[in-house]
């Protein structure tokens, strides 16, 4: 069984079943198939402090993708759901698992985003674009297990 490299904290989103859309830049043929989820080590804390050692404070300071966004808890709306209270103080916290693979789900189906640009030749992929990979059947493991192969940025055969 392969496994897929996803950080946190998006992997303990989709094992929550919040996150039921994985984008990637890549379309996969691997639908229908059970995968591993694998966390790589490196995390927000490394990303945000690799950016700001290389003057990209903006990004150093986004945590959050906008499509995390929950709409009216900014500005006196709703209260901030619990789940994601617990989540925040796991990540400031550095407790979610990582360089692990912590689940497994399905790819139930993948589609193109709507504002994929066509290339000009009729015979190219299209460029600029983004696939949503729909994920199905996410089950959660008793305990992380450690790859013995090395990991890679995206798909890898860990045992």
């Amino acid at each position: 069984m392969r496994a897929l490299s996803i950080r946190q904290p998006y992997a303990e989103l989709i094992l929550r079943g919040i996150k039921t859309i994985e984008y990637r830049s890549r379309a996969t043929s691997i639908v229908g198939e059970r995968f591993w989820i694998y966390v790589p080590k490196g995390g927000t804390a490394t990303r945000r402090q690799n950016d700001e050692a290389n003057g990209r404070e903006e990004t150093a300071k986004r945590i959050w993708s906008d499509e995390l966004a929950i709409p009216g808890t900014t500005n006196g709306g709703a209260p901030v759901p619990a789940w994601l209270m617990e989540m925040a103080e796991q990540l400031i916290l550095d407790k979610l698992p990582r360089g692990v693979i912590v689940g497994s789900a399905v790819i139930k189906r993948v589609e193109p985003t709507s504002n994929c640009k066509m290339s000009i030749d009729a015979g190219r992929l299209p460029i600029e674009c983004l696939y949503r990979w729909h994920l199905a059947d996410v089950e959660r493991l008793d305990e992380p297990r450690k790859p013995t192969r090395h990991p890679q940025p995206v798909w890898f055969r860990p045992f």
